[in-house]
């Protein structure tokens, strides 16, 4: 529902460019039916720097959902139900942490996080045991891998399984799930995970589909979000000029003003979070489209979200 007054406790973001024209076509033809979500994964990937906590963001060609600017990510695939070695809380304690009642749908979720943060910075929270992690993911075979899964010639699991590897789960640790807006054209329902960057490994971009990505300090971002400085660096006709509002939703930019707060990893992964739903609506102020976010607590098997 589209609104112009502003309930207490309540953030407005200004809407992404490419979003201006599915807000206007939802108010000018009526609200109808919003098309349904793609279930999503995303992870926040963390280590201590000089200058306060850093995370890895990258650069999305096109209109994604989850922003320009974000953390690595993306939908949940059909091969993300295949079986594979698990290591970490069985998929029914995931269920539990996100506040889900399907387990399978949580199961695909973190099978998703890890996947993705591997095929686009070739970070791999995977071993051969619960003591074990593998190491330097950089060279010419590993890149291959990625961009046969990224390809869809190869599927993660069968990777996997040829390296004798299993997903090491417990390195994840659950954040958030935001909602894409009902007016949007391509929506998203994102599980935010949050995990350590491994010591013995380093990440870079796919080659074949890579344009930016750099570890970053939240708190550099944040305190210089009104500025352009990022779009210019990043230097894409979609990002120069640019601020970090205009480059990201409002779920990776809540994220970063909370990494930038936190007194470092340990301190950011160990603090213990209740399961929340995050949706931004639509509402008009002066004259011009917002996204309106406020938040609502997830009972135990079943998401709850203020619209």
């Amino acid at each position: 529902m589209l609104s112009s007054s502003r309930p207490a406790g309540t953030r407005t973001f200004r809407l992404l460019p490419d979003q201006l024209a599915a807000a206007r076509t939802w108010v000018e033809f009526g609200e109808r039916t919003p098309s349904k979500p793609r279930s999503a994964s995303s992870v926040v990937l963390l280590k201590d720097g000089p200058d306060g906590l850093q995370t890895y963001l990258g650069y999305r060609n096109g209109v994604s959902p989850l922003g320009r600017v974000s953390f690595p990510g993306g939908s949940i695939e059909a091969h993300d139900d295949d079986a594979m070695d698990w290591v970490g809380p069985s998929p029914a304690t995931w269920a539990r942490s996100m506040g889900m009642a399907d387990e399978s749908l949580a199961r695909r979720h973190v099978v998703a996080a890890i996947r993705e943060t591997f095929e686009e910075t070739g970070i791999l929270l995977a071993g051969r045991d619960a003591s074990s992690l593998v190491e330097g993911t950089q060279g010419a075979e590993w890149m291959a891998a990625r961009e046969a899964i990224a390809d869809q010639d190869k599927t993660f699991p069968e990777m996997l399984a040829k390296r004798g590897l299993g997903l090491r789960t417990d390195l994840l640790k659950p954040l958030v799930n935001w909602l894409s807006p009902d007016f949007a054209h391509r929506r998203f329902d994102t599980r935010y995970f949050a995990a350590a960057a491994p010591v013995n490994q380093t990440p870079s971009l796919l080659s074949s589909r890579g344009v930016w990505a750099r570890w970053a300090s939240a708190a550099k971002l944040v305190s210089g979000r009104e500025g352009v400085s990022l779009g210019d660096e990043i230097g894409q006709p979609d990002t120069v000029g640019l601020t970090l509002s205009e480059l990201t939703v409002p779920g990776c930019e809540i994220i970063l003003e909370k990494i930038a707060s936190a007194r470092g990893c340990i301190a950011y992964l160990n603090h213990k979070r209740s399961a929340v739903a995050y949706q931004p609506r639509l509402v008009e102020k002066d004259g011009e489209f917002w996204l309106e976010v406020a938040s609502a607590p997830v009972s135990e098997g079943a998401v709850s979200r203020e619209r």
